[in-house]
């Protein structure tokens, strides 16, 4: 591995012609290179906030940053963070392989069924949900007030703490100043989608009131069929006729989108609801087609924060924030007519059955729960010492989960005795028998970090973040980080990070579940990551960025099947090496016409073994055009490859196909002053794009066929 990432340096030292500006400096009797230089062909108007805590010119961000702006967003025709996301370099959007189609942030390779490795933040606030440790379940999030989008490639937990494993997505929302009054927009498209949005802004004397509503409704694409599924694998096996397959994937949604923001002074105060009704269950909860089950989901996120002003060299923010969601899921795991084998303790058991039993009406589970989190944090950075900045944090949060459900199987409803169950539920919260005992942490951190310029062109960031656990211990989390202004136009970055990711509630305490059980002496997972990155702009109007990098993680949390049934237990039990590179590159050819692209490679394997990690992409490519003509109009298509997927090495199906998805987005300039008018074309070839699952559904999942939408706003 080492071989290939020096070999890819190499080629990087060609690219960028490393060579030839050595020569032009020594021409130039060693030109003395200064910062001010850099904003020739940098400027200012670039910044990530995430990669140090505090606003940074991202070309000197110690991190491999992208930004996303509300006006490239608008461009892509995105509807969903989702949309943005997978036109970012080294990110591939997929769905779930375990479940339901959830949506999964792979970043270089790193992925699971629950997407815990990607650490998504709402205004710089993390909203993960701590059964899982990834984001809201079947989460979608509309993107009307969306401001900016910033994604770090690569471990942030020397910031943030765990979590900031593979990567960190922050969403920034519209302000009052953005909203520019009051807007009003709707959309309608394919699948029976309907969109409705509004966004109001105003001042109130030194108060600052920003409010947005954002509804989305489909019934998703119906032609999004499977042949065969799980329930098909069991009639085979028992001589039954249950499975529901062929037929389509569920995927109709129903979200509300809320932000209201109050700012005065040094005080702001944000709120956001977010809630999803009646969402469909994809491929099913068991992986049979489940066309009767949905999903609800509440969750509210309120944060305050303070930037305490004083007139020395420090500056102080203290913030405070509360979350809570509540979730209920209505299952049919087995369709209605399933016979499956039932052992003692009532739940599916392929090796010791009881008995064999029939579920007339289905093998029904409701579960779902509530969570709490809040936390206080308090950060000040600190500029009276030439040539540094240096930030000190410090923070505390709890979190606690209560488990709901009720169902018609498993322990303490059934013992596989009964020969026919029927579709009366009993409800098992609060009782031994829920599938998830009340759980709760509190977390400790501190954290340090010195942004140094000790000569002109150089600045080293080396910084480190202790975490304590409650149920776990400590972790200790280092960064570095040098910046070298090599030339005018060329930038290079040279990162080290370490990072982790805590256990989520379920891995450790998981019980009463048919497939997979907690662990309470889980580690975190930790990963190491080297990253070598060239900012070039050979040109005013022409960036390229080349970013190289390589990363080891250890004691990755896998359910490992148990020896005395068909159960599985969570154990840390994986390593993952992974190298690549990611090239992009934006070129404003006039002021009409800007290209903008990027290219990732990525190999990642089980260094135990060498086999490939499965289902993840090992090349992306995106490429989009943004054309204006006559007098306003606006037009961008966008391709979007996805290649070189692999199944798991026990898995005989043949390797996954690549696709090539087309799409272009059609806008028009304001018309009676307050007018506009968009038009979107997705897939627009229909290609049959899948995305890998289990061999339960050997078809893979087949994703949205060519679909259309108009949309009308007004601003006034």
């Amino acid at each position: 591995m080492r071989n290939r990432v020096i070999c890819i340096a190499l080629l990087a030292a060609f690219w960028c012609p490393v060579g030839s500006m050595a020569q032009d400096i020594e021409n130039q009797q060693s030109q003395t290179l200064i910062m001010e230089d850099l904003k020739d062909y940098y400027g200012d108007e670039e910044f990530v906030t995430i990669a140090t805590g505090s606003r940074k010119p991202i070309y000197k961000a110690p991190a491999v940053a992208t930004v996303i702006t509300a006006e490239e967003i608008k461009a892509m025709g995105a509807r969903s963070l989702d949309d943005v996301l997978e036109t970012v370099a080294g990110i591939h959007v997929m769905p779930s392989s375990l479940s339901r189609l959830d949506s999964i942030y792979s970043i270089r390779g790193i992925q699971s069924g629950f997407n815990p490795h990607v650490l998504v933040l709402m205004n710089g606030t993390p909203f993960a949900n701590v059964f899982n440790g990834g984001h809201p379940i079947l989460f979608r999030l509309p993107v009307s007030a969306i401001s900016r989008v910033e994604v770090i490639r690569g471990p942030g937990s020397a910031i943030y703490g765990a979590d900031a494993f593979a990567g960190v997505i922050n969403i920034i929302t519209k302000d009052v100043d953005e909203f520019n009054g009051t807007t009003v927009g709707g959309r309608v498209g394919s699948f029976d989608t309907h969109d409705f949005f509004i966004q109001d802004g105003r001042y109130f004397g030194k108060v600052s009131v920003g409010f947005s509503l954002e509804w989305q409704e489909s019934e998703g694409d119906k032609s999004r069929k499977i042949d065969s599924d799980f329930q098909t694998i069991l009639d085979n096996t028992f001589g039954t006729n249950a499975s529901l397959a062929p037929n389509s994937l569920s995927t109709k949604y129903d979200v509300l989108n809320t932000h209201l923001e109050f700012s005065k002074d040094h005080l702001k105060w944000r709120n956001w609801y977010w809630r999803q009704k009646n969402a469909g269950q994809g491929a099913g909860g068991a992986q049979a087609l489940d066309k009767e089950g949905d999903h609800d989901e509440n969750l509210f996120l309120t944060d305050l924060s303070y930037a305490i002003p004083l007139e020395n060299q420090w500056e102080i923010n203290l913030n405070g924030n509360f979350l809570h969601r509540e979730s209920d899921s209505h299952f049919v795991l087995l369709p209605p007519g399933a016979l499956v084998p039932i052992g003692s303790d009532g739940n599916l058991n392929f090796s010791s059955p009881v008995g064999l039993v029939l579920f007339p009406n289905g093998l029904l589970g409701n579960p779902g729960g509530k969570e709490t989190q809040y936390g206080v944090d308090l950060n000040g950075t600190y500029s009276g010492i030439s040539t540094h900045r240096i930030r000190l944090g410090a923070g505390f949060k709890y979190q606690t989960a209560q488990g709901e459900e009720s169902k018609n199987f498993g322990p303490g409803v059934i013992d596989g005795s009964e020969g026919v169950v029927t579709g009366e539920l009993k409800d098992v919260t609060n009782t031994p028998f829920v599938f998830l005992p009340d759980s709760s942490r509190r977390i400790w951190y501190g954290s340090i970090q010195d942004e140094w310029q000790f000569v002109r062109d150089w600045e080293l960031t080396v910084g480190v973040r202790y975490d304590y656990y409650s149920d776990f211990g400590r972790t200790i989390n280092p960064r570095l980080a040098l910046f070298w202004a090599t030339r005018h136009n060329l930038t290079t970055k040279f990162l080290y990070g370490h990072a982790f990711r805590a256990p989520s509630f379920s891995e450790q305490f998981a019980i009463n579940n048919p497939i997979i059980l907690g662990n309470n002496d889980l580690e975190p997972e930790k990963i190491n990551t080297y990253e070598l990155s060239f900012d070039y702009r050979p040109t005013f109007d022409l960036q390229t960025v080349l970013s190289l990098f390589a990363y080891r993680a250890k004691d990755l949390i896998e359910f490992i099947p148990d020896t005395d049934g068909d159960s599985n237990t969570a154990q840390n039990a994986g390593d993952q090496l992974g190298y690549g590179f990611e090239l992009e590159t934006n070129w404003n050819i006039n002021g009409n016409l800007k290209l903008v692209g990027n290219y990732s490679l990525q190999h990642s394997e089980d260094p135990d073994d060498g086999s490939h990690i499965p289902d993840v992409p090992g090349q992306k490519l995106y490429l989009r055009a943004d054309l204006k003509f006559n007098r306003g109009w606006t037009f961008s298509p966008q391709l979007l490859w996805v290649g070189d997927r692999h199944r798991a090495k026990d898995d005989p199906r043949s390797d996954i196909n690549d696709y090539t998805l087309v799409g272009a987005t059609l806008r028009s300039p304001k018309f009676f002053d307050h007018w506009e008018f968009g038009f979107s074309a997705k897939n627009l070839f229909d290609e049959n794009a899948r995305e890998p699952s289990t061999t339960n559904i050997p078809g893979d999942y087949p994703m949205e066929g060519r679909n259309f939408w108009g949309e009308l706003t007004c601003n006034f």
